[in-house]
Protein backbone atom coordinates (compact mmCIF):
# COMPACT_ATOMS: atom_id res chain seq x y z
CA UNK A 1 0.00 0.00 0.00
CA UNK A 2 1.39 3.40 -0.99
CA UNK A 3 2.08 6.07 1.61
CA UNK A 4 -0.52 8.82 1.86
CA UNK A 5 0.88 12.36 1.84
CA UNK A 6 -1.09 15.52 2.56
CA UNK A 7 0.20 18.62 0.78
CA UNK A 8 -1.01 21.95 2.20
CA UNK A 9 -0.14 24.84 -0.13
CA UNK A 10 -2.15 27.85 -1.37
CA UNK A 11 0.14 28.50 -4.35
CA UNK A 12 -1.70 26.57 -7.07
CA UNK A 13 1.31 26.17 -9.37
CA UNK A 14 3.58 24.88 -6.61
CA UNK A 15 0.85 22.61 -5.29
CA UNK A 16 0.34 21.02 -8.70
CA UNK A 17 4.10 20.64 -9.25
CA UNK A 18 4.68 18.89 -5.94
CA UNK A 19 1.52 16.79 -6.30
CA UNK A 20 2.62 15.64 -9.77
CA UNK A 21 6.00 14.53 -8.43
CA UNK A 22 4.45 12.76 -5.44
CA UNK A 23 2.16 10.79 -7.72
CA UNK A 24 5.09 10.04 -10.02
CA UNK A 25 6.97 8.57 -7.04
CA UNK A 26 4.04 6.30 -6.25
CA UNK A 27 2.59 8.18 -3.29
CA UNK A 28 -1.10 8.83 -2.75
CA UNK A 29 -1.34 12.64 -2.78
CA UNK A 30 -3.97 14.61 -0.88
CA UNK A 31 -4.18 18.41 -1.19
CA UNK A 32 -5.49 21.32 0.85
CA UNK A 33 -5.28 25.05 0.11
CA UNK A 34 -5.93 26.48 3.59
CA UNK A 35 -5.36 25.57 7.22
CA UNK A 36 -8.95 24.67 8.05
CA UNK A 37 -9.19 22.27 5.11
CA UNK A 38 -5.83 20.76 6.11
CA UNK A 39 -7.09 19.93 9.60
CA UNK A 40 -10.27 18.35 8.23
CA UNK A 41 -8.40 16.15 5.75
CA UNK A 42 -5.71 15.16 8.25
CA UNK A 43 -8.31 14.05 10.79
CA UNK A 44 -10.37 12.13 8.23
CA UNK A 45 -7.64 10.57 6.09
CA UNK A 46 -4.82 10.05 8.66
CA UNK A 47 -1.96 10.68 6.18
CA UNK A 48 1.51 9.17 6.70
CA UNK A 49 3.23 12.55 6.24
CA UNK A 50 2.27 16.21 5.83
CA UNK A 51 3.98 18.92 3.77
CA UNK A 52 2.79 22.17 5.29
CA UNK A 53 3.21 25.73 4.04
CA UNK A 54 3.41 28.41 6.75
CA UNK A 55 1.56 31.26 5.03
CA UNK A 56 -1.97 29.88 4.64
CA UNK A 57 -5.48 31.37 4.56
CA UNK A 58 -7.86 30.88 7.53
CA UNK A 59 -5.37 29.12 9.85
CA UNK A 60 -1.62 29.57 9.39
CA UNK A 61 0.77 26.65 9.16
CA UNK A 62 2.25 27.17 12.62
CA UNK A 63 -1.16 26.79 14.27
CA UNK A 64 -2.07 23.82 12.07
CA UNK A 65 1.17 22.13 13.10
CA UNK A 66 0.58 22.90 16.77
CA UNK A 67 -2.97 21.46 16.66
CA UNK A 68 -2.02 18.32 14.74
CA UNK A 69 0.94 17.57 16.97
CA UNK A 70 -1.40 17.37 19.97
CA UNK A 71 -3.68 14.95 18.15
CA UNK A 72 -1.39 12.64 16.17
CA UNK A 73 2.23 11.61 15.55
CA UNK A 74 2.56 12.35 11.83
CA UNK A 75 5.88 13.50 10.33
CA UNK A 76 5.53 17.14 9.25
CA UNK A 77 7.73 19.10 6.86
CA UNK A 78 7.09 22.85 6.92
CA UNK A 79 7.68 25.10 3.92
CA UNK A 80 8.70 28.72 4.40
CA UNK A 81 9.25 31.46 1.85
CA UNK A 82 11.69 33.21 4.16
CA UNK A 83 15.21 32.18 5.15
CA UNK A 84 14.59 33.87 8.51
CA UNK A 85 15.76 31.61 11.34
CA UNK A 86 12.75 32.70 13.41
CA UNK A 87 10.34 30.88 11.09
CA UNK A 88 12.41 27.72 11.27
CA UNK A 89 12.65 27.80 15.06
CA UNK A 90 8.93 28.49 15.53
CA UNK A 91 8.07 25.71 13.09
CA UNK A 92 10.28 23.17 14.82
CA UNK A 93 9.09 24.28 18.23
CA UNK A 94 5.45 23.77 17.27
CA UNK A 95 6.25 20.16 16.42
CA UNK A 96 7.50 20.05 12.82
CA UNK A 97 10.11 17.40 12.07
CA UNK A 98 11.85 19.30 9.29
CA UNK A 99 11.65 22.47 7.22
CA UNK A 100 12.54 23.62 3.71
CA UNK A 101 13.02 27.17 2.47
CA UNK A 102 11.47 28.22 -0.85
CA UNK A 103 12.61 27.89 -3.56
CA UNK A 104 13.73 24.31 -3.04
CA UNK A 105 14.70 21.30 -5.09
CA UNK A 106 11.91 18.79 -5.69
CA UNK A 107 14.56 16.08 -5.63
CA UNK A 108 15.66 17.14 -2.15
CA UNK A 109 12.06 17.35 -0.94
CA UNK A 110 11.46 13.78 -2.12
CA UNK A 111 14.65 12.64 -0.38
CA UNK A 112 13.51 14.23 2.88
CA UNK A 113 10.09 12.62 2.52
CA UNK A 114 11.71 9.19 2.10
CA UNK A 115 13.94 9.79 5.11
CA UNK A 116 11.08 10.85 7.39
CA UNK A 117 8.84 7.98 6.29
CA UNK A 118 11.68 5.55 6.88
CA UNK A 119 12.30 6.91 10.37
CA UNK A 120 8.58 6.92 11.15
CA UNK A 121 8.31 3.28 10.13
CA UNK A 122 11.27 2.35 12.32
CA UNK A 123 9.73 4.19 15.27
CA UNK A 124 6.65 1.97 15.07
CA UNK A 125 8.75 -1.13 15.64
CA UNK A 126 8.50 -2.52 19.16
CA UNK A 127 11.73 -3.19 20.99
CA UNK A 128 12.37 -6.71 22.38
CA UNK A 129 11.81 -7.62 26.03
CA UNK A 130 14.54 -6.37 28.32
CA UNK A 131 15.17 -3.27 26.19
CA UNK A 132 12.10 -1.21 26.98
CA UNK A 133 13.81 1.55 28.98
CA UNK A 134 16.86 3.74 28.61
CA UNK A 135 18.09 5.62 31.68
CA UNK A 136 20.09 8.86 31.79
CA UNK A 137 20.25 10.27 35.31
CA UNK A 138 16.71 11.41 36.14
CA UNK A 139 15.61 10.85 32.55
CA UNK A 140 13.80 7.62 31.60
CA UNK A 141 12.94 6.71 28.02
CA UNK A 142 10.23 4.06 27.62
CA UNK A 143 10.97 2.74 24.12
CA UNK A 144 7.79 0.71 23.80
CA UNK A 145 5.51 3.60 24.67
CA UNK A 146 7.69 6.36 23.14
CA UNK A 147 7.46 8.14 26.48
CA UNK A 148 10.17 10.30 28.08
CA UNK A 149 9.97 11.30 31.73
CA UNK A 150 12.16 13.46 33.97
CA UNK A 151 11.75 12.57 37.66
CA UNK A 152 8.57 10.71 36.58
CA UNK A 153 7.10 13.82 34.93
CA UNK A 154 6.33 13.20 31.23
CA UNK A 155 7.92 15.44 28.60
CA UNK A 156 6.26 16.57 25.39
CA UNK A 157 8.84 15.91 22.67
CA UNK A 158 8.41 16.15 18.92
CA UNK A 159 9.03 12.94 16.97
CA UNK A 160 12.45 14.17 15.86
CA UNK A 161 13.46 15.37 19.34
CA UNK A 162 12.58 11.89 20.59
CA UNK A 163 14.59 10.17 17.85
CA UNK A 164 17.59 12.42 18.52
CA UNK A 165 17.49 11.81 22.28
CA UNK A 166 17.16 8.03 21.88
CA UNK A 167 20.07 7.87 19.44
CA UNK A 168 22.40 9.93 21.63
CA UNK A 169 21.45 8.09 24.83
CA UNK A 170 22.04 4.73 23.13
CA UNK A 171 25.48 6.03 22.16
CA UNK A 172 26.45 7.75 25.41
CA UNK A 173 29.95 9.19 25.44
CA UNK A 174 30.38 9.15 21.67
CA UNK A 175 30.73 12.44 19.81
CA UNK A 176 28.74 12.90 16.60
CA UNK A 177 29.14 15.67 14.05
CA UNK A 178 26.09 17.48 12.72
CA UNK A 179 26.47 15.66 9.41
CA UNK A 180 26.55 12.30 11.19
CA UNK A 181 23.42 13.16 13.15
CA UNK A 182 21.62 14.18 9.96
CA UNK A 183 22.49 10.79 8.51
CA UNK A 184 21.77 8.68 11.61
CA UNK A 185 18.69 10.46 12.98
CA UNK A 186 17.15 12.20 9.96
CA UNK A 187 18.25 9.50 7.51
CA UNK A 188 19.60 11.98 4.98
CA UNK A 189 22.02 10.48 2.51
CA UNK A 190 22.98 13.91 1.18
CA UNK A 191 24.39 17.18 2.55
CA UNK A 192 21.40 18.53 4.45
CA UNK A 193 21.10 21.78 6.39
CA UNK A 194 23.06 21.21 9.61
CA UNK A 195 21.22 24.10 11.29
CA UNK A 196 18.32 21.68 11.64
CA UNK A 197 20.45 19.72 14.09
CA UNK A 198 21.43 22.83 16.09
CA UNK A 199 17.80 23.91 16.46
CA UNK A 200 16.70 20.47 17.67
CA UNK A 201 19.60 20.30 20.13
CA UNK A 202 18.64 23.72 21.47
CA UNK A 203 15.01 22.79 22.04
CA UNK A 204 15.87 19.37 23.45
CA UNK A 205 18.11 21.04 26.04
CA UNK A 206 15.23 23.30 27.04
CA UNK A 207 13.23 20.20 27.89
CA UNK A 208 15.72 17.80 29.51
CA UNK A 209 18.27 20.08 31.20
CA UNK A 210 17.74 21.83 34.53
CA UNK A 211 19.90 24.70 33.28
CA UNK A 212 19.90 24.67 29.44
CA UNK A 213 22.63 27.35 29.33
CA UNK A 214 24.92 25.03 31.31
CA UNK A 215 23.89 21.53 30.23
CA UNK A 216 24.96 18.48 32.24
CA UNK A 217 23.94 15.78 29.77
CA UNK A 218 23.60 17.11 26.22
CA UNK A 219 27.01 18.61 25.57
CA UNK A 220 28.63 20.54 22.73
CA UNK A 221 32.10 19.40 21.70
CA UNK A 222 33.60 22.53 20.20
CA UNK A 223 34.58 22.16 16.56
CA UNK A 224 33.18 18.62 16.39
CA UNK A 225 29.52 18.18 17.32
CA UNK A 226 27.44 16.86 20.20
CA UNK A 227 27.35 14.03 22.73
CA UNK A 228 25.34 12.75 25.68
CA UNK A 229 27.06 12.14 29.01
CA UNK A 230 25.63 10.49 32.12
Amino acid sequence: MSNKILLVEDDHNLLETIKYNLLKEGYEALAAVDGAEALDIARQQKPDLIILDIMLPKIDGFEVCRILRKEMRIPIIILTARADETDRIIGLDTGADDYMTKPFSIRELLARIRALLRRSKMAETKYPEGQQNLILGDITIDLNRHLVTVKEHPLELTAKEYDLLVFLVKNQGYVFSREQLLEKVWGYDFAGDTRTVDVHIRWLRQKIETDPANPRHLLTVRGTGYKIER
